[in-house]
């Protein structure tokens, strides 16, 4: 099921309530290394600049940004499956926003997921990868929010069902799955190699979706970048890994450079979640960074089969059902959605995506090719592709059965051998809130 989770909120209380004897005594032991720097020293020109390409490049104005409201002014809704979260106002007003905070205040958030009041923060935040972020790239950024323009929002309490908004239960989940320390840099590994990792790992959070979750919310231990359910938004994050077993099986160094700067490459698009990532942040990034962050991708460690974004998790269905599905898919796919991505699901280069080998349409979950069916596939707006070509969204045209069936086509058409989508999945996806 999409919000799984939920079967676990009794074990969820029960772990978290065990853990809060841990909590106490590791709380205490979290090292605050800040530097006693409580006043706002005047930040140079170079500081500023260099802390908003950081802000950037972990994509705050994403989250801290609500619709139809002022940049890194928050009160952006976060739901999560155990509730509302609201995000913080970044601008420098002093009575809603970052105004009174000191440097030191803002590096505690950030690598000890602390407020300025001393409170826990919740993991919507992504501290758990921030927490890696160098404390010069912190006091950048830090600079740089200090610019903006003051907007006078005053951010919503969380709300959270029981026991989850009893705020003092986060000191065992901290004690279980927050380890706060700086990137350390591998000395086995080339220059390139560690920055993309400290990328990847902190600044980007690439984690905080890539990576599959357990019961309470936290990434599942030796699973990094593995792929996972984005929580709450039906939509699923894939493997990143590059071996044969992985989601990016076959994508080389400048194929991810490509995605990543532009939302297009030859082996795939940019849509959902990860297109809003490429609009507002990565294609900002230099060259550099991109590469490094592409050259550590391609280092992850390799997957077993059974483990791979290639093993099927979909619903099995009856052989016979299976082949009328595929069928049927043929035909719509050839009145639909061929004179797009071609009769041989090559698509048209840096245009029409492929679907022939697209990992993301052989992926065990098929949940992407199913939501861009029904929701339509809309690449961001990028510097290199600033009117892109985008899909409508067939939900009001096609049944739950008719999506299944074009889905399990794509599948298993060109070589692809994915299994194949029952339409019960469909309307399952179908009744998702769009958030």
């Amino acid at each position: 099921m999409i919000v799984r989770w939920k079967r676990y909120a009794a074990l969820g209380m029960a772990l978290v309530l065990t853990a809060v004897v841990l909590g106490a005594a590791t709380a205490s032991g979290e090292k605050d290394s800040s530097h006693g720097r409580t006043g706002h020293e005047a930040a140079s020109a170079v500081q500023i600049a260099r802390g908003k390409y950081l802000v950037r490049a972990g994509d705050c104005i994403a989250c801290h940004t609500a619709p139809g409201g002022q940049p890194f002014a928050g009160n952006r809704m976060i739901p999560t499956p155990f509730g509302v979260i609201y995000t913080a106002n970044l601008t420098p007003d002093k009575a809603t926003g970052l105004g009174d905070w000191s440097v030191d205040d803002f590096w505690r958030a950030m690598h000890l997921g602390r407020g300025r009041d001393g409170r826990l923060l919740y993991p919507a935040f992504p501290y758990p990868s921030y927490t890696k972020i160098r404390r010069a790239d912190v006091e950048a950024m830090y600079a740089y929010l200090r610019t903006l323009k003051p907007v006078h929002s005053r951010t919503n309490p969380p709300e959270l069902s029981f026991p989850y908004s009893w705020r003092r239960l986060l000191l065992g989940w901290r004690a279980l799955y927050f380890d706060a320390g700086e990137y350390v840099a591998n000395p086995k590994r080339t220059a390139q190699w560690n920055r993309g990792a400290y990328l990847v790992q902190g600044l980007g959070h690439c984690s905080a979706c890539h990576t599959p979750r357990n019961a309470l919310g936290a990434r599942k231990s030796g699973q990094a970048l593995r792929g996972g359910m984005i929580p709450e938004q039906g939509w699923y994050a894939p493997d990143l890994a590059a071996d044969a077993h992985g989601g990016l099986a076959g994508w080389s160094e400048q194929d991810i450079v490509d995605l990543l700067k532009t939302g297009r490459s030859r082996k795939g698009t940019a849509y959902g979640p990860m297109a809003e990532v490429v609009q507002n942040s990565l294609q900002y990034l230099r060259n550099s960074d991109l590469h490094a962050m592409a050259v550590y991708l391609r280092s992850l460690p390799s997957r077993r089969a059974e483990d791979s974004a290639m093993s099927s998790d979909a619903e099995q269905l009856p052989a016979k059902t299976a082949t009328a599905l595929v069928a049927r898919g043929r035909v719509i796919y050839r009145r639909d959605c061929s004179a797009c991505h071609q009769k041989d699901g090559r698509g048209v280069a840096n245009v029409y995506p492929p679907l022939a080998g697209n990992s993301v349409v052989r992926a065990a979950n098929p949940v992407n090719p199913v939501r861009a069916v029904l929701l339509g596939g809309f690449e961001p707006t990028t510097a290199m592709y600033p009117r892109p070509y985008s899909m409508p969204p067939y939900a009001q045209r096609l049944s739950d059965r008719d999506v299944a069936a074009v889905v399990s086509y794509i599948r298993q058409a060109w070589g692809n051998a994915a299994a194949p989508v029952s339409p019960s999945m469909v309307g399952e996806y179908r009744s998702i809130p769009i958030h």
